[in-house]
């Protein structure tokens, strides 16, 4: 598979350049991490500033080649991250965008893309762990709508959201995996109630979701009733195989740092942490180059939405990861427990890549049975 850039997405890439040179000098400050409402309105005036430049649709509309090369060029020049943006983008829309109905695709997908309106998962429960299919959120019918009850944990981006991609138990009945249904739930319905939840890193961006007797119309259901299992394997396909492309390329900036703040301390001189330097450098071009592969792969077989290859990727670099910010502690020395460090902090955010979207132990499991077709445990 040839992974050069094309005529076209050379062509792209010295545009998008050129345009990003041009903008993110005139940017606001950003604000500050405990400021949501503040963020919101960043992240969402940094997309409608992307849908005005014709940028807006490369995460779930573009070619692989644009897609990659969008967020390998943003993520370089320092540009936003989608931030508040990150399920409506990364997640529901592209979901929507494969499994949703015309209406709904006309409804939910331009306000995403105009920076309008932002998203939140509600997926995890307290008493579900990692068996996402143990949920106990329940929605039952009641002529045009589903009227839900329950509760969700580790809620992303919730206290700001409008919207949020919700799995509910539409058949208690039926086998686990058989009984769950896919809503998108508006967050202003009456007996929705949001409590925010802080991190070991201090951070605020996630909340527990409690449903009372919440009534969501029918035609909010993406997918048939009791098929939104399948659904959700789209989504998370998606979160395994695409949303954590640009941090890739962050994670091979933060090395590039780490490299020359050792040179500039002496650190250099260690050949073992030189050797460790070196490695992870290794191991973040290998998990670039399959992250090109994955998109490209599920270009041409599974028209956009990534295959179970999203799950080696997701099951390496969440290890990566922390292996990153693990030397970057080394580097820095007694400073690695300054907690005002960005580096400090996201070597705290990197704890949680093993359980967020899917349990490292989860994708072992995906690559076993799917990818090696081993038998399934008992």
């Amino acid at each position: 598979m040839d992974l050069s850039d094309s005529p076209e997405d050379a062509e792209f890439r010295a545009r998008l350049r050129e345009w990003l040179g041009k903008v993110l000098p005139t940017l606001p400050p950003r604000p500050s991490p405990d400021d949501w409402p503040g963020r919101r309105a960043y992240d969402l005036g940094w997309q409608r500033a992307l849908h005005d430049a014709g940028y807006a649709d490369v995460h779930w509309q573009a070619p692989p080649g644009v897609r990659l090369i969008f967020l390998e060029e943003t993520e370089k020049a320092g540009a936003p991250y989608v931030g508040a943006g990150f399920v409506g983008l990364l997640h529901a829309g592209p979901t929507i965008a494969a499994e949703g109905t015309p209406e709904q695709r006309d409804r939910w997908l331009p306000p995403i893309l105009r920076g309008e309106e932002v998203w939140c998962q509600g997926f995890s429960e307290p008493d579900a762990g990692s068996d996402l299919a143990a949920l106990r959120t329940r929605a039952w019918r009641d002529g045009d709508a589903y009227v839900v009850s329950g509760s969700k944990i580790w809620t992303s981006h919730a206290e700001v959201a409008d919207w949020c991609e919700l799995l509910v138990r539409t058949d208690p009945d039926a086998p686990k995996h058989r009984g769950i249904s896919w809503l998108a739930m508006p967050m202003d319905a009456p007996g929705v109630t949001v409590r925010p939840l802080r991190t070991l890193a201090g951070s605020a961006e996630f909340a527990e979701v409690f449903l009372d007797e919440v009534r969501v119309p029918v035609g909010n259901r993406v997918g048939a009733e009791n098929d939104g299992w399948r659904v959700t394997m789209v989504t998370l396909s998606f979160e395994r195989g695409t949303a954590f492309v640009g941090e890739v390329v962050a994670c091979r900036r933060v090395l590039g740092e780490l490299a020359r703040r050792a040179r500039r301390t002496g650190r250099w001189d260690d050949p073992v942490l030189r050797r460790r330097l070196g490695s992870l450098n290794a191991e973040f071009r290998a998990l670039w180059r399959l992250t090109q592969w994955n998109v490209s792969a599920a270009e041409a077989a599974h028209g956009g939405v990534p295959g179970v290859g999203g799950s080696v990727f997701k099951l390496r670099y969440s290890q990566a990861r922390q292996e990153l910010y693990d030397a970057a502690a080394e580097v820095l020395g007694d400073a690695a427990l300054d907690a005002d460090r960005t580096w400090t902090a996201d070597r705290l955010s990197s704890l949680s890549y093993t359980i967020a979207a899917g349990t490292s132990q989860i994708q072992r499991d995906i690559v076993a049975e799917r990818i090696l077709g081993l038998p399934k445990g008992r």
